[in-house]
């Protein structure tokens, strides 16, 4: 990870940067250890309270840690921390995501498989179009409307105008079941 330091008011000594340099080590390797990420760390004094702002890049969103303490050291840490905190939840999205490969998304031909190892088929839902201005019937026309292929019927009743169903029982008589 390439670090660049902006001190306002402060410098760090050599020792001091390497013992940084370590510490963010862990953020890299977090990000993406095999590209070179780059973070740009700001420390600033204000009144006796040091700050400490670290900026990261990834995957074109901006990780920020910000950090203050009346020690140095320890603002950098905690700004280091919300970044490591920010750059897990980032990963763990990325990582979590449903993505679908570009080969499995397109139709591919279909091989024939042995009996064994075919799925179930999937069940199908059709949508009825409730738009379409229905009369109401009684129960009379709707027994009548139910022929000897379906084994249920949802009608309007027009004694009561509420929602009906009509379900042909395996004996052959019906249960009315009314909404």
């Amino acid at each position: 990870m390439k670090i660049t330091y902006t001190g306002r008011q402060v410098e760090l000594a050599p020792a001091q940067l390497k013992k940084l340099e370590t510490r963010f080590a862990k953020v890299g390797k977090l990000l993406d250890g095999r590209r070179e990420c780059e973070a740009h760390v700001i420390l600033s004094l204000e009144r006796h309270l040091h700050q400490a702002e670290v900026t990261v890049n990834y995957f074109n969103h901006q990780l920020v840690g910000l950090g203050s303490n009346a020690d140095l050291f320890t603002a950098i840490h905690s700004a280091v921390e919300k970044l490591e905190k920010q750059a897990l939840k980032q990963r763990t999205k990325w990582r979590d995501t449903k993505r679908v490969p570009r080969a499995a998304a397109e139709p591919a031909e279909t091989v024939e498989a042995p009996e064994s190892e075919t799925e179930p088929e999937q069940r199908q839902v059709f949508r009825v179009n409730h738009h379409q201005k229905r009369k109401p019937m009684t129960l009379e026309e709707a027994l009548l409307e139910m022929d000897k292929k379906r084994d249920y019927l949802v009608y309007r009743d027009a004694e009561t105008d509420r929602t009906s169903v009509l379900v042909r029982r395996r004996d052959g008589n019906f249960d009315l079941v009314e909404g």
